[in-house]
């Protein structure tokens, strides 16, 4: 086994536990949340694997062996390098810290050329801001009729709300892992044989049980300190809106983007949404704080990706190409 194929070897392992690990809590941190006293943690995670087979499954069929959806057309495969392998080996560390990195720019930007790293940051941005606006103006409406700091959902209904759920998080997970497997698929070979489909699928399904079985890790308590998070019907909400978007902006063109951006722009806008409908109880005070801290994290994240990527550009590549 030469070199290039140890590195993309180490390189697949380290970012299918980093998308698991980290981005994932993002589409079923909520479920987790919400189901976890409910359910026991291999029946969700053999739900959850059940969708993470039939996505890869599917796009690989429809899309002659490519499982990232087309995600990675203008990324063309290059010759691994070790610090391809060391990109998500630095997002297993923030993870494991609870630092919210986005997998695309830590991952996929530095297989990219800076032009591209621009584009995807810009989408990234401008996908908070949408799905912070939508979120606020949403949870603006649905403040006057219902107040999600509190669990008002009637007995009779919850049935109801459960299989809402269940389906919406369906929806979003299938969504999520349709635009967030090209973080992954970079080191494998753009049309994925049979053989090593199976391995993916193997090792992605582990990841996932790992994920169910210590409830979401340390990365989860970005949902769970927001309003009502645990609630069923909040959940699905959250869930809805979250996959709507995703799949506005993966119709929009093929340039990855951060959907960790998103989903902490949602969760921003819908905080601020309940304090103001509610601020009788629910006091900014207590908000901005929490959300400050996401954002932090959040830009802590794109500094540590944008001067990994930036070596790789200016002082390691140039020594690979020497």
């Amino acid at each position: 086994m030469d070199l290039q194929t140890i590195y993309a070897a180490i390189g697949f392992l380290l970012a299918a536990y980093s998308v698991i690990g980290n981005d994932s809590v993002q589409t079923l941190g909520t479920f987790i949340a919400s189901n976890t006293r409910v359910f026991k943690w291999y029946w969700l995670w053999a739900a959850t694997s059940l969708v993470l087979v039939f996505t890869l499954v599917y796009g690989w069929h429809i899309n002659d062996g490519d499982i990232s959806y087309g995600r990675l057309e203008k990324i063309p495969p290059v010759t691994f390098q070790w610090y391809h392998a060391a990109a998500p080996a630095v997002l297993v560390l923030l993870t494991r810290i609870g630092i919210p990195v986005s997998t695309t720019f830590l991952v996929l930007s530095v297989f990219a050329s800076t032009v591209i790293l621009e584009k995807v940051l810009v989408k990234s941005v401008v996908g908070y801001g949408v799905a912070a606006m939508a979120a606020y103006g949403l949870w603006m409406i649905m403040g006057h009729f219902i107040n999600e700091k509190f669990n008002t959902v009637k007995k009779g209904t919850r049935a109801f709300w459960r299989t809402a759920q269940w389906l919406s998080t369906g929806f979003l997970w299938f969504t999520w892992l349709s635009h967030d497997m090209a973080n992954i698929a970079v080191y494998l070979p753009r049309q994925v044989p049979v053989d090593i489909l199976a391995g993916v699928l193997a090792i992605l399904v582990f990841w996932l049980g790992f994920i169910f079985y210590t409830h979401g890790g340390k990365i989860q308590n970005i949902v769970l300190e927001k309003t009502g998070s645990r609630f069923i019907r909040s959940a699905t909400i959250i869930d809805c809106v979250y996959a709507l978007i995703l799949w506005y902006f993966k119709e929009l063109n093929s340039i990855p983007m951060s959907t960790t951006w998103v989903f902490v722009g949602i969760l921003t806008g819908r905080e601020l949404a309940i304090a103001t409908v509610h601020r009788e109880n629910y006091k900014f005070g207590y908000v901005f704080p929490i959300i400050g801290r996401d954002f932090m994290k959040m830009i802590i994240g794109l500094s540590v990706s944008v001067a990994i990527v930036l070596s790789v550009h200016y002082i390691f590549m140039p020594q690979a190409v020497n």
